[in-house]
């Protein structure tokens, strides 16, 4: 089984949103810089600093499957049925939204968090299982399900909003020394959890 990743863009104070549910302040280093990264969505583009291009390479292409909540899913309008980095797409939902799902998106729903996680690990393999829900990613950190957690860490202040950690079911939850990569207005940190 591939590792499995929580992976968000957070502010300094700790937000993966602010309070309107925009993501904008903490999304502008996907392009600040002037390395191309195309992802599997030709409409989708990434043009970001040297150092960021790695780590968005690796991202894209090393993730086998996405779990997400349906906030974020209808926030993208499920990304057009396309996630950029071209894996299916795992949605925790106590509903399916209309016209969903699609024969032509790798889509599916679930209503259970742990069922959701086992079905992207069957279907990723080897490859990576990214989380991209603070919710989600907190449920699995609770039941220690989650291998690593990686912050785009974006210098900026919301001082409201989403945040990416809330009030921890289980404690302490350690981690390793971060892997640190240096970008154009993000550093992205990669941090191992230790059980």
């Amino acid at each position: 089984m591939g590792k499995v990743v929580a992976a968000l863009s957070m502010s300094l104070d700790g937000f993966v949103a602010d309070e309107n549910d925009s993501v904008g302040e903490l999304f502008g280093w996907y392009q600040n810089g002037d390395v191309e990264v195309p992802s599997a969505d030709p409409h989708r583009v990434f043009h970001v600093s040297k150092a960021s291009a790695g780590f968005l390479r690796q991202a894209l292409t090393g993730t086998g499957a996405l779990i997400c909540g349906r906030r974020l899913f209808d926030r993208t309008d499920g990304w057009g049925g396309r996630h950029p980095a071209g894996c299916p797409v795992f949605v925790v939902s106590h509903t399916v939204p209309g016209g969903w799902p699609r024969p032509d998106s790798a889509t599916s729903f679930y209503t259970d968090a742990i069922a959701a996680l086992e079905a992207a690990q069957d279907t990723a393999g080897e490859r990576t299982v990214s989380v991209s829900t603070p919710a989600l990613t907190q449920q699995y950190l609770d039941a220690g399900l989650l291998d690593e957690l990686v912050v785009s860490l974006v210098p900026v202040l919301l001082g409201a909003g989403v945040s990416l950690f809330r009030e921890q079911q289980v404690g302490p939850i350690r981690l390793g020394d971060p892997d640190v990569v240096e970008g154009t207005g993000v550093t992205h940190l990669t941090y191992r959890v230790l059980r």
